[in-house]
């Protein structure tokens, strides 16, 4: 198995360019190269620096890769898909100058507010809301790889338009998109990470990782707590502490020789600055063990 571990801003608790909530990006980056890890994202878009001298020279002094971009937004708009696009534009300038970086990751804008919970659009959509949310997510991919080279790979979430195993489904049969898996999310509406990846791996060359707390996702839906106050609850865990079978999964990727990057992206939001790096210490540990037991074997 030639996987590479990394991690990515989420881990620590960062989820807008700028917010007093999120630790200052240098101690993040340190923490990031503290524990281990050997790739990072570039989480949203400003947060981390976005001049290639400065990011270069920081990624390097801690011998850290970046991996991918990352676009969120409602792909039912085609103003917001536009939107997104000149985005890419923008990051793609920085992207293509770090070999490494060959994916952008696409995430569909929950439905609900992060929040409050108020629902913002339809929780299911019509067949022609589906083929204009098709048309989107197609226009981005073309865009992605005719101008730039670049592969998106789409990220299921939580409280999206492609959160359960059907919809991801229906996704890979009407489009020719491969997959960020995210194994948290996965688990969240009830999808089997495990068996998903041995049936779908040729379409998923980029994974991230984490479990979901069962426990704190029955009192979110008792409470009707908004996703983010469920994070705030770390409804999203440690690969060890959820309800994912971790190790079942990393034999998976042993048998089928995964070749590529692994990124621990557990979501927390708000996180006490002393919160992360112990949990990224812990899962940057127990990920190499596991992966070494089954290279041994």
């Amino acid at each position: 198995m030639r996987m590479k571990i990394g991690t990515a801003p989420d881990s620590w608790g960062v989820w807008f360019p700028e917010n007093d909530k999120q630790i200052p990006w240098e101690r993040c980056m340190n923490e990031m190269a503290e524990a281990g890890y050997k790739g990072i994202e570039l989480g949203p878009w400003g947060y981390l620096p976005n001049d290639y001298a400065r990011l270069k020279q920081e990624l390097e002094k801690r011998n850290l890769a970046l991996t991918a971009t990352t676009l969120v937004g409602d792909l039912t708009s085609s103003q917001k898909t536009d939107e997104l696009i000149a985005l890419l534009d923008e990051m793609a300038v920085l992207q293509l100058k770090f070999p490494e970086a060959k994916y952008v990751v696409l995430i569909d804008d929950c439905y609900t507010d992060l929040f409050t919970g108020e629902l913002l659009r339809p929780e299911l959509l019509d067949q022609e809301q589906w083929e204009h949310f098709i048309q989107n997510i197609n226009r981005i991919k073309a865009h992605a790889k005719t101008k730039y080279g670049l592969q998106v790979v789409f990220h299921p979430h939580a409280q999206s338009h492609i959160e359960t195993e059907v919809q991801i489904e229906r996704l890979l049969n009407d489009t020719d998109i491969d997959l960020c898996l995210d194994t948290g999310h996965h688990a969240y509406t009830d999808g089997d990470p495990v068996s998903f990846m041995k049936k779908h791996h040729e379409r998923i060359p980029y994974l991230h990782i984490k479990s979901c707390d069962f426990a704190v996702r029955e009192q979110m839906k008792k409470e009707k707590w908004p996703f983010a106050k469920a994070v705030s609850e770390d409804i999203m865990c440690e690969p060890e502490r959820g309800a994912v079978d971790m190790e079942a999964f990393f034999q998976v990727l042993s048998d089928i020789d995964f070749n590529g990057w692994a990124i621990v992206e557990q979501d927390m939001y708000p996180a006490p600055f002393d919160k992360p790096y112990p949990i990224a210490k812990r899962t940057m540990d127990y990920l190499r063990n596991i992966s070494i037991e089954r290279i041994k074997a």
